[in-house]
């Protein structure tokens, strides 16, 4: 009788360690469940589908010549701009901004500027004859080797300019303001010089 007796008693304690097992393994599992089903319940967000942000540019892009001249004769402004090698003959462009411009072997022929700001900007090589530059701005701008003859040059202010080699047959500087600017190697065949003018100067 003691037998039996004994052998309950193993299996009910075995019995019982099991289930106290399967208490403490389901409590620990517990945590894990509730955090798979929070993540779950939160639906998923795709990182692909959200772009990135925009961010503005510090420094303007730099623009086609074809585009700057379009803009040119759309606003009358163009500071800064590359207008390298721009066919600008004949065009209206009085009184505008061209402060700093690059305008190196464009073509200008004709062209109105009468008021127009160029000062520094660069004109090496450019073709200005018989260009209407009156009152015109050009102190301290690059005009070496610049086609300035016929042009007008009546009250244009040329202080500081670099003027040499520049060609400047047939044109009238009496009233412009040629003061620190460079005439070394100028073409002045027909100009009208303003008195006094020293001939080393050019």
């Amino acid at each position: 009788m003691k037998k039996p007796n004994s052998q309950n008693m193993a299996s009910w304690i075995l019995s019982v360690i099991f289930i106290a097992f399967v208490a403490v393994f389901s409590l620990f599992d517990q945590p894990n469940a509730l955090a798979q089903t929070e993540t779950q319940a939160i639906p998923a967000i795709p990182t692909q589908s959200i772009p990135a942000p925009v961010t503005s540019p510090t420094i303007w892009p730099v623009d086609s010549v074809a585009a700057n001249v379009r803009r040119l004769l759309t606003t009358n402004e163009c500071v800064g701009c590359n207008l390298i090698g721009a066919q600008l003959e004949r065009a209206n462009l009085q009184a505008a901004n061209l402060e700093g411009a690059n305008l190196q072997d464009a073509e200008l022929e004709k062209a109105n500027l009468q008021g127009t700001n160029l000062q520094t900007a660069n004109l090496q090589g450019v073709d200005l004859s018989k260009a209407n530059i009156t009152g015109a701005n050009l102190q301290g701008a690059n005009l070496f080797d610049a086609d300035l003859e016929g042009a007008n040059l009546q009250g244009v202010n040329l202080q500081g300019a670099n003027l040499q080699k520049a060609d400047l047959q047939k044109t009238n500087l009496l009233t412009a303001n040629i003061q620190g600017a460079n005439l070394l190697g100028a073409d002045l065949e027909g100009a009208a010089i303003p008195p006094g003018m020293m001939s080393n100067n050019y």
